[in-house]
């Protein structure tokens, strides 16, 4: 076994590479970029070197600076983890000519699989069923036509290079193909520098299920499948294993021909073999063809370690150090069912923008195995992949690991970016995946409520307001004890752009009475939990950054506002005193061509039963007063206008 190896990646992986090193006693070099020096996984690792700036191309993949990273540390072997240089042949005989040790498969087999024409022309060769289609070398556009009438419409035009549905377009009608056929081989000239295409078949009920296969260059087994069919734009969003619906016929038909593929080109280590499966008909021994065979560890392994209990990159660590396949086909079996949910930071309603931003609080729930490269206080970086986490449940039924998923997303907590977190458990909760009558088509279909942005209740505000103001703790027995009155304070809470105001009263017992918009509620802290209006309510709440964060299943932020600091903040930006919040104006001190100073009161809002002075947040002259006394004005509405700094210094 490896005293040392270098991880060439970053974040999850190699993070979760790690963690196996640690058990196996194997020692640990991290590289990172300037935009990853204080990541997690450099933290981890045992040893760490610098390969570059934050560009994946001056960094991650540059072969030459981590194969001379391997060597100034003496690692005797190098992990590729997945994306990066993991399936770049060329890389993996630079290893080998350092006299490294590449963990993965050899160059010859990457090649074998890394353009699709010639992999399903291989695999045809090896037995393994491929979707009807041209996979050929004639590019011409009337040859390519005439193809696809032989296939048949609907087809399916594919970059033979591609990858991430980029050079994909599917066509219904001959008269639409040329057009297509356009669009899609610009699109793969750009991407991949490669505009070839193939054409296959359009299933019309696709599922994408794929097989895990493990081989040591001679021998191969599988390690059962993956369903990976819930996906968008054809990137994948929750896996699970083993797919809903596999009959022991079809299983054993598909994984038969995943380890043909792998044994025809002598694969050693970790592989998927990818399928497209016809879901129209129920899961039948003669309706799966092969896609592609992606040549490394997949993000998605998680859940085929789960069902088997097999430690893949153990597995990876043991056959690239020389030892055969650690078990026979007989041995291996599928124990319970598990889910996979990959957590991004992106702004779902807006399509899925990904985003950046400093997490500053996260919390992953117990029972779950949450694979991150993260931590509380780490940036999203605009450079990379914005995975924050995989989140990954096993239950002894598909039933019971659905409903772990469920509750695993609604008690993960991220605050400091936008997540794809209510999205995941709106499809967690979705009724045809629930049945598990799943394919690729199924998020598209009901995105728009998948994609809605969550709805805070006013119970949910009310906890918000309360932490606002420091009151979400467990209260003591005189608590909120005056002498004449009970005791009220106000808060005005920013929520998806519209202001919400609080006032919450104070009463003895720990007890809180918070009216929030038009509704008001009775609120008890009780240890960890709330009881509102008597009944109980499970609901986490964060306040960090001037922000109030309730997590109760979905994530509910709330920018604390401070009148005053808005009313002046304002004035001292713009010269435009606004109100805060909803109100009656009640006194105004200034008129036009007064002059004032910073701090000068100007005038007097009256909201949620208590009155707010407003002041001057910087010297002037008042240009205009837009409202009377007595005027009830909307938040943001204009109250006092100052003149301009110029026009002020030109008079």
């Amino acid at each position: 076994m490896f005293r040392k190896i270098l991880i060439a990646n970053r974040g999850e992986i190699a993070c979760r590479v790690i963690e196996t090193c640690r058990k196996m006693g194997v020692g640990t070099v991290a590289v990172y970029s300037d935009a990853d020096a204080g990541a997690r996984h450099v933290a981890m690792a045992d040893e760490a070197e610098r390969i570059g700036g934050p560009k994946p191309s001056d960094s991650y993949l540059r072969g030459d600076a981590i194969i001379a990273a391997a060597r100034a540390t003496g690692a005797e072997a190098i992990h590729p983890g997945y994306g990066f240089l993991s399936e770049n042949p060329d890389f993996v005989e630079a290893v080998a000519a350092a006299g490294l040790i590449f963990i993965g498969p050899s160059a010859s087999a990457i090649r074998a699989m890394g353009l699709k024409d010639a992999a399903k022309a291989l695999m045809e060769k090896a037995g393994v069923p491929v979707v009807p289609g041209y996979h050929g070398a004639n590019q011409d556009p009337e040859h390519l036509a005439g193809a696809a009438e032989t296939i048949g419409y609907p087809v399916l035009i594919k970059a033979v290079a591609g990858g991430g549905g980029k050079g994909m377009r599917r066509v219904e009608r001959a008269e639409d193909f040329m057009d297509a056929l356009e669009s899609a081989k610009g699109e793969a000239a750009t991407a991949f520098g490669n505009a070839a295409v193939l054409i296959e078949k359009y299933v019309e009920k696709p599922r994408h299920i794929e097989v895990q296969v493990f081989g040591d260059g001679t021998r191969a087994v599988h390690l059962f499948e993956r369903d990976c069919s819930l996906q968008r734009r054809h990137q994948k969003v929750i896996e699970e294993a083993p797919a809903p619906g596999m009959t022991d016929a079809m299983r054993a038909a598909m994984g038969q021909a995943a380890v043909r593929a792998a044994e025809a080109i002598g694969y050693a280590g970790a592989g998927t073999v990818e399928f497209i499966v016809d879901g129209s008909r129920g899961l039948r021994p003669d309706g799966f063809w092969f896609m592609e065979m992606n040549t490394r560890l997949q993000v998605e392994h998680p859940v085929t370690e789960a069902i088997t209990g097999v430690d893949l990159v153990e597995w990876q660590l043991r056959v690239a150090a020389g030892a055969a396949l650690p078990c026979g086909q007989e041995d291996l079996a599928i124990t319970g069912h598990a889910f996979e949910a990959r957590l991004y930071a992106e702004d779902v309603p807006k399509g899925f923008l990904p985003a950046t931003g400093r997490l500053t609080h996260l919390r992953f729930p117990e029972g779950a195995r949450a694979d991150t490269g993260v931590r509380a206080g780490d940036e999203i970086s605009p450079w990379y992949d914005p995975m924050i986490a995989k989140i990954i449940v096993h239950g002894p039924t598909r039933d019971v690991a659905l409903r772990k998923l469920e509750q695993a997303l609604a008690r993960t907590e991220v605050a400091g970016s936008v997540t794809n977190l209510a999205f995941l458990r709106r499809l967690a909760g979705h009724s045809d995946f629930a049945a598990g009558d799943v394919d690729t088509g199924l998020i598209a279909r009901d995105l728009e409520a998948l994609a809605a942005v969550p709805v805070a209740s006013s119970r949910i505000m009310a906890v918000a307001a309360l932490a606002a103001l420091g009151l979400d703790a467990e209260q003591g027995a005189v608590s909120g004890f005056t002498l004449w009155a009970p005791l009220r304070r106000q808060v005005v809470l920013d929520h998806e752009g519209e202001a919400v105001p609080a006032v919450v009263e104070v009463q003895p017992g720990g007890r809180f009475r918070v009216e929030v918009g038009d509704a008001a509620h009775e609120v008890l802290r009780e240890g960890a939990r709330w009881r509102i209006d008597g009944a109980p309510m499970s609901a986490e709440v964060v306040v960090t950054g001037g922000e109030a964060i309730v997590f109760a299943g979905d994530a509910h932020g709330f920018e604390i506002v401070d009148p005053l600091a808005v009313a002046a903040g304002a004035g001292a930006a713009s010269g435009v005193i606004e109100a805060p919040m909803p109100g009656l104006v009640k006194a105004i001190f200034v008129a036009p061509g007064d002059r004032v100073a910073v701090g000068d009161r100007l005038a007097v809002l009256e909201a949620m039963k208590m009155e707010h002075s407003l002041t001057a947040g910087r010297d002037g002259l008042v240009a205009e007063v837009p409202v009377a006394v007595g005027a009830q004005v909307e938040a943001g509405a204009a109250l006092i206008v100052l003149a301009d700094e110029e026009a002020e210094g030109g008079a």
